[in-house]
């Protein structure tokens, strides 16, 4: 905490202590609000990448050569190839200029087709919901050098999804919830798809699907262009949510949407493929109940045979595998996944080998592991076998037979590289054991013989680098972030310590602690527990942390102690058991592992004081905090909860339903687990933020616990973002704003023990 002092006595100060203050305030080794949230000190770069399909060279974007002062310079698209090791542009900034002016399409995105004569450019976009996924697309061919908007006459910005058809020569999008197809030699366009109705979507998702299931991208073309597959919704029957915008004009504005919560009706959904030489849609028959299941994966390939679809039922309990018959409709189970808890729709299916075996992930023997299963389904061989989890499987190398995933065996916080051979062989660490700890994320290239990766831990920055395959040497160092390096290694701190801590009935949760720099162990200091705690994450993880971490720093300078713990029921990669150990659970079992957690430190580390525990969470995390200080009032002194689901009642039916079943089988889960049946119970500080146009976790929810604390009488602390979202970043100053706002409540709340003090 800084020394404020009033200007009338700062004018007798004499010239050194005044050159003293503005060292201090110029100090590289101290991190403030401002450098970190506003002036961006310390982010990080990285390399994005895209590989060629045969895997001999990688593109990316670079800026144009050009004079300094040239401020239109642009992007170029180069290559990288890998036999020649040599660097080409492959499209100039000056190809990609709008018709008639000097001025470069700005590049959010690109494609090529696979002969790489047409380029595809992907700008203009618009937010929907939590991503960009509406803007312009422009054609590049690099022939004739003719450079073209899509859509025709559509209005700016409103397609979505783009797609060369792998003949390159159309293009699918999907406009105001229909699909086109555009040729690209005479420009004329066709709807495959003509709803009119605001409750059918098509070649798109609704909000919950693509929230829960990561269902945006809602069509596939064909492998021979014929035919495209694709999502139908139908929200008739979905209740609406509706978010007032009161802040953008002189009167209110009103945003409906549908939103099916907890026990409350689903979209139909269904899947369709249309023959372009067709007029009619042939729908596949998976199911005679569309809205209690679910569509979470479709793809062709030619491997597979054909389309291949992923069902869930609406208790999420059995992932059913369909061949379907594009023809006709009719489907054919290849396979079954079940799970008493819940099973996970992944992205793992890969068609690998000469018999068109497919790759499948599953927890069936207590792991998640790695199989291989023939095309019927009836062979179903495990190619990961041992106690570990494994974390994603990245990609098969089709020539060696070699599959490449990322584990970790022996300590939950890391990241490696992995592989071993179809057959279950040769299972081995591909990542160098020099590598102690960290994060090691790889994009390998489609031969398998390179790859791009990115290592960091929570006290070093970025490395991103040009690797071979399975050799793991060092080609060359994409982006070393040096600057970032240097200016970080300035900043007072202490490394991060990874520890576990036993909790009691031979339970230990990882654990990660943050020191103040000029730590005295004889000193006390109040604990700030950063959590989430929900499956759908893990907070200890050993790699760079980005801003959140530095504001903990931050924190730590100013004398606190900085603590997370995962507990059962979080996405450590412990086995089964662990992941789901809170099924039916959630916000019962683990906020009852934090607190004992809390309880162990408090007793094993004398330099922590008892009387100041804070929890501070976003999203589940807030939740979490809640649980925390409702429940455990004599525990916990303070707590942060931001856009947080104070009741799981008011939550969306795929992701509460997976992990808490249907309210009428839960009744007492539902009530137990949901923070607002436990305000009556607060004692300690509390500040709750939340942002006014949160489509995914409801401000009305907020609203309601905010009605709850009045009831009882509680004093405590509220923030609302007019313009926030789930993330509240949105508007000026916002994202500046609330951190400022969250360190002067812990301040006042935890009176953290700082130098200064």
């Amino acid at each position: 905490m800084n020394l404020r002092i009033p200007a009338l006595v700062s004018i007798f100060l004499c010239p050194v202590c005044i050159l003293l203050a503005e060292q201090k305030k110029d100090d590289p080794g101290e991190l403030t609000l401002k450098r970190i949230f506003t002036d961006r000190d310390f982010s990080s770069k990285g390399f994005s990448a895209r590989w060629s399909r045969d895997g001999s060279e990688y593109t990316y974007l670079k800026d144009a050569e050009g004079k300094e002062k040239d401020k239109n310079k642009g992007k170029e698209i180069c290559s990288y190839n890998l036999s020649e090791s040599k660097e080409s542009v492959l499209v100039k900034a000056s190809e990609l200029f709008k018709p008639g002016t000097q001025k470069q399409i700005d590049i959010e995105g690109y494609s090529f087709s696979r002969d790489r004569s047409l380029l595809m450019i992907y700008t203009n976009s618009k937010r929907v919901w939590r991503r960009n996924s509406r803007g312009d697309y422009w054609v590049l061919d690099r022939s004739s050098g003719e450079l073209r908007k899509l859509g025709g006459e559509a209005r700016a910005s409103t397609l979505q999804f783009a797609k060369f058809s792998p003949d390159g020569k159309k293009v699918a999008y999907v406009r105001e919830r229909n699909i086109y197809v555009e040729d690209l030699l005479d420009h004329s366009i066709k709807a495959l798809t003509k709803t009119k109705s605001k409750d059918i979507i098509n070649g798109a998702a609704d909000w919950v699907y693509e929230e829960e299931l990561g269902v945006r991208d809602g069509f596939r073309w064909s492998p021979g262009s014929e035919a495209i597959a694709y999502w139908q919704f139908d929200e008739s029957g979905v209740r609406k949510h509706t978010m007032i915008d009161n802040v953008s004009g002189l009167y209110p504005k009103i945003t409906t949407f549908g939103y099916p919560k907890v026990g409350q009706r689903n979209s139909a959904c269904r899947i369709g493929v249309r023959s372009l030489g067709s007029e009619e849609t042939v729908w596949v028959k998976s199911s005679e109940d569309l809205r209690n299941n679910y569509i979470a994966r479709m793809h062709w390939s030619e491997r597979s045979g054909g389309l291949i679809i992923e069902q869930l039922d609406r208790a999420q309990e059995t992932n059913t595998v369909m061949r379907v018959n594009e023809v006709d409709g009719s489907v054919k189970v290849i396979l079954t996944e079940k799970d008493e808890a819940w099973v996970d729709a992944h992205r793992e299916m890969n068609w690998i080998g000469s018999e068109n075996h497919f790759t499948w992930i599953s927890d069936r023997d207590g792991w998640r592991h790695v199989y291989v299963v023939s095309p019927d389904g009836k062979k179903i061989n495990l190619v990961s076998p041992g106690d570990f989890d494994v974390i994603r499987l990245l990609r098969t190398d089709y020539l060696k037979d070699h599959l490449y995933f990322i584990a970790s065996p022996d300590d939950p916080a890391q990241r490696y590289l992995y592989s071993v051979k179809t057959d279950g062989s040769e299972l081995k660490r591909v990542t160098p054991e020099k590598e102690k700890r960290g994060t090691h994320s790889y994009n390998i290239s489609p031969d398998g013989k390179y790859a791009i990766v990115r290592s960091s831990d929570q006290d070093t920055v970025p490395v991103t680098s040009l690797i071979s395959l399975p050799d793991h040497k060092v080609i060359k160092v994409l982006e070393d972030n040096e600057k970032l390096k240097e200016k970080f290694a300035k900043v007072k701190k202490t490394p991060s310590e990874f520890f576990y801590v036993d909790i009691g009935n031979g339970k230990k949760l990882h654990s990660r602690c943050i020191k103040p720099p000029n730590f005295d162990p004889q000193h006390k200091y109040p604990l700030l527990v950063y959590v989430y705690g929900e499956p759908a994450g893990q907070v200890v993880r050993d790699s760079w942390g980005g801003s959140t971490h530095l504001w903990h720093l931050m924190l730590a300078q100013q004398g606190y102690v900085i603590m997370s713990f995962d507990n059962r029921g979080t996405a450590s990669p412990l086995g089964r058991e662990w992941r789901k150990a809170a099924d039916g659970k959630i916000g019962i079992l683990p906020p009852q592992d934090q607190a004992e957690a809390v309880r162990r430190v408090l007793k094993d580390r004398p330099y922590l004081d008892p009387s100041r525990v804070g929890s501070w969470g976003w999203s589940g995390g807030g939740s979490m905090s809640l649980n925390a200080i409702f429940k455990f009032p004599d525990l916990y002194s303070t707590a942060i909860a931001v856009a947080s689901v104070p009741n799981q009642r008011h939550y969306d039916t795929i992701y509460q339903e997976r992990y808490m079943g249907l309210p009428g089988e839960n009744l007492k889960g539902f009530k137990e687990g949901s923070p607002i049946n436990f305000a009556q119970q607060l004692k300690g500080d509390l500040l709750i933020v939340h942002g006014v146009a949160d489509d995914n976790c409801h401000y009305q929810t907020f609203e309601k616990l905010i009605d709850k604390l009045v009831s009882h009488n509680k004093t405590f602390s509220m923030m609302t973002y007019p313009r926030g979202t789930h993330s509240i970043r949105e508007g000026k100053n916002t994202t500046l704003h609330l951190y400022k706002l969250m360190t002067g409540f812990l301040n006042r709340s935890l009176e953290p023990s700082g130098p200064d003090n």
